[in-house]
């Protein structure tokens, strides 16, 4: 897990690569990650948009900007938290996703919080599995 806070708002976001919905032969990996936005401030503050830089492993970057999340701009009262999941196809084994959410204070003033960067590797039961047949072939 990945986790940064700002202003008293706190995310956390697990990376899970998705197998049965990625085709290498095909150049797609695909990700979902689950992401949880804790308030630890005193303020009740609303998600209004999300502002993603997802990068693949040959550094080809691409930007997502948009209003909320999964089609939800939540509000979150002091000692609450919202979650949600969604995902990532990338043309890559691997990559990695930053961004910021734009919140609104319930004194109406906006700010930025910061999403972790996470990476988007493959389980490392591939790196296990690709291990044991190199000690069998030595």
């Amino acid at each position: 897990m990945f986790s940064e806070e700002t202003r008293a708002i706190r995310v956390t976001v697990a990376p899970t690569y998705l197998q049965d919905q990625s085709d290498p032969d095909e150049a797609r990996w695909v990700w979902a990650y689950t992401v949880r936005i804790e308030n630890r401030g005193t303020e009740k503050v609303q998600l209004v948009s999300r502002h993603w830089m997802i990068t693949n492993s040959r550094g080809r970057q691409e930007e997502v900007r948009g209003p909320g999340v999964v089609g939800k701009t939540p509000m979150i009262e002091p000692g609450k938290s919202f979650e949600y999941t969604s995902g990532c196809p990338l043309d890559t084994p691997s990559g990695f996703m930053a961004g910021t959410y734009q919140m609104v204070a319930e004194s109406g003033e906006r700010f930025d919080i910061r999403i972790p960067t996470f990476s988007l590797d493959l389980p490392r039961e591939h790196r296990s599995t690709l291990s044991q047949e190199h000690r069998t072939l030595n």
